[in-house]
């Protein structure tokens, strides 16, 4: 069994690949370094965005990225305070970009 990445390196990794792709990311709650989860906004600049989260699916331990919010962005921010304030742990990233791209189906970020 490989050995997961502790999330202070996931976020790391996560932001230069967001970087070398020239799309604007920054961390907005920094939580627990090893084992905290993510939470992904993606502001699209036009007043709305979307969140996502990693879930992992309990019969084959495989992990997906989820969408778990998409509307204005005053909802999404809403709905993020609220996760926050019960996983004071959470680590919040948030992304620009106007076509809503976040490089999260891309190899390696969701498993």
């Amino acid at each position: 069994m490989a050995a997961r990445l502790t999330t202070d390196l996931w976020v790391h990794a996560y932001l230069k690949r967001l970087e070398l792709a020239n799309i604007p990311a920054y961390v907005t709650a920094h939580g627990q370094q090893s084992s905290g989860a993510v939470l992904v906004k993606c502001a699209r600049l036009d007043g709305t965005a979307q969140s996502y989260e990693r879930r992992i699916d309990l019969m084959t331990g495989a992990s997906a990225w989820m969408l778990l919010h998409d509307g204005p962005e005053a909802e999404v921010d809403a709905s993020i305070a609220k996760q926050r304030s019960f996983d004071p742990d959470l680590w919040v990233i948030e992304i620009e970009s106007r076509d809503g791209r976040t490089l999260l189906d891309e190899e390696g970020l969701s498993d």
